[in-house]
C-alpha cells in the first residue's frame, strides 16, 4: 500500500537543521515518515540522513527524538499492515 503525502509526515534539511515541516510546503531537501514510532525508529538510525543527504547533529536528533515521543506506540494493525508491505520490523 502506497501512502499519499498527506498521510506522511514531512522533514527538510534547512540550514539551521532538519525541521518538521507540517505545511508540506517549506523549501528544501525533503523526505517523508509515516506517523508511527517503528518508521521514526528506523528512520533515525540512517536512513533518513541518507535520505536528506546530510548527518543529522545532535540538535536534530535532540528535535526529531522529542517529536518521536508524542506518537503514539505501534498497534498489532500496524505491524500487520507493515509486514503485508514488505516492511521490515
Amino acid at each position: 500500500m502506497v501512502n499519499s503525502k498527506r498521510e506522511l509526515i514531512r522533514l527538510v534539511r534547512r540550514p539551521d537543521g532538519v525541521v518538521i515541516d507540517p505545511t508540506g510546503k517549506l523549501s528544501g531537501r525533503g523526505a517523508y515518515l509515516h506517523s508511527r514510532r517503528s518508521c521514526w525508529e528506523r528512520g533515525l538510525k540512517g536512513p533518513l540522513a541518507h535520505a536528506l543527504k546530510t548527518n543529522l547533529t545532535d540538535q536534530d536528533q535532540e528535535r526529531l527524538r522529542a517529536y518521536l515521543g508524542t506518537l503514539a506506540e505501534d498497534t498489532p494493525e500496524d505491524e500487520a499492515e507493515m509486514a503485508s508491505d514488505g516492511q521490515v520490523l
